[in-house]
């Protein structure tokens, strides 16, 4: 396991221009891997925007091995970077969901993801919920998951990618400027009582009546903010490192304790 640095983009949204946010991608992803990034995470539903409704939500709907996500392969391919993306994904029934995906600086597919939990009618309107059994994958010797938005604000979906031997959950998502909470003070809990890295990237700006809270983040396993952007356009960069993670799951024996008691829950 080497120390990683991750790039996250806090950016508005640009709902239903997916050359232009493939182009916003490719910028961001030369921007990081100058920075010399190895992780690169955008917004939950950054290729096509959150706020598309049902009807574009099914337009816009690839498969997981899409165009769009050869796109985002040929990007991560030229910058020699890790991203992961959100955007609506149909499976081979038809249905649409709300989905995370990572690609490694080959452009290989690490990991999919499909949002479990859906916020209010907007998200109910427009995806199916994903069944939340997806494999952790590996980066560079870190074992990461991934949660999208809402679903980190259910300590089960945490604690279960913890027990299954997580170091860094990456979020995108699309948060409002009346949940500020989350990003000021329930992230850095997650990372706490789960003893590992929580990066959660999110939009800034409106779109359409939604506005969003920008305060893109990456906690520790100590329970601290390593970085927190405000509430504009910002690239945001932070180093985990292994001595921090052995550091965390020092500090407490919340999840060994889980373990030991695995039965209970």
């Amino acid at each position: 396991m080497t120390d990683l640095k991750l790039a996250l983009l806090q950016c508005a949204s640009q709902p239903g221009d997916v050359l232009g946010n493939l182009q916003r991608l490719d910028h961001a992803a030369a921007d990081a891997a100058a920075a010399g990034a190895h992780l690169l995470v955008t917004p939950e539903m950054f290729l096509t925007g959150y706020n598309i409704g049902a009807t574009q939500a099914r337009v816009l709907a690839e498969a997981a091995d899409g165009p769009r996500a050869q796109a985002v392969a040929a990007i991560a391919r030229q910058h020699q970077i890790a991203i992961v993306f959100g955007h609506p994904e149909h499976d081979a029934t038809g249905h649409i969901f709300n989905t995370a995906q990572c690609v490694d600086a080959q452009g290989h597919t690490l990991g999919t993801y499909r949002k479990t939990h859906l916020f209010g009618e907007l998200d109910r309107s427009m995806f199916s919920p994903g069944a939340g059994d997806e494999p952790l994958f590996e980066l560079q010797g870190w074992q990461l998951g991934l949660l999208v938005c809402y679903d980190v604000e259910f300590p089960e979906n945490t604690r279960r990618l913890a027990l299954q031997g997580t170091d860094l959950i990456i979020v995108p998502t699309a948060n409002m400027a009346d949940f500020d909470f989350v990003a000021q003070h329930l992230v850095p809990t997650r990372a706490y009582e789960n003893q590992l890295f929580v990066a959660y990237a999110n939009f800034c700006g409106r779109e359409g009546d939604l506005a969003y809270g920008g305060l893109s983040c990456v906690a520790s396993p100590e329970g601290a903010g390593l970085v927190q952007a405000g509430r504009e356009t910002e690239l945001l960069l932070a180093d985990v490192t292994r001595a921090g993670l052995a550091a965390g799951r020092a500090l407490n024996g919340h999840l060994a304790l889980c373990r030991a008691n695995a039965d209970l829950l």
